[in-house]
């Protein structure tokens, strides 16, 4: 076999060992179960009905498509914008009170995994 072919047979096998791995980590779901009971989302938020905010599966359905749905998502969460409640009235979405990126990604990778 010659080095053509060898470099060859390499770059394939790398390349499929790349698209094997996850590309990102798993998402920790009690770390981000944590953070929305310490932040009170579940007061509006829960994962299967609709309070007087919108249902986490309904969110993650809503973001189902949408290839920037985790940074829409904790823009939401971290910058407080006007929201429109389930009873017609409108209020400033609470601002999170976590600050770690990765914290934050967390929770928005487990709202759209529902």
């Amino acid at each position: 076999m010659n080095n053509k072919t060898s470099f060859m047979i390499i770059g394939v096998a790398s390349l499929a060992l790349v698209g094997a791995c996850p590309a990102h980590a798993e998402v920790n779901a009690a770390q981000a179960q944590a953070l929305m009971k310490a932040n009170k989302c579940g007061r509006c938020h829960a994962p299967d009905k609709t309070k007087s905010g919108p249902s986490l599966k309904k969110i993650a359905l809503e973001y189902k498509d949408d290839a920037d749905a985790e940074s829409k998502i904790i823009t939401q969460m971290t910058t407080g914008p006007t929201v429109k409640l389930k009873d017609g009235s409108e209020e400033e979405h609470t601002i999170i009170k976590e600050k770690n990126p990765d914290k934050l990604k967390n929770l928005a990778q487990w709202i759209l995994s529902h």
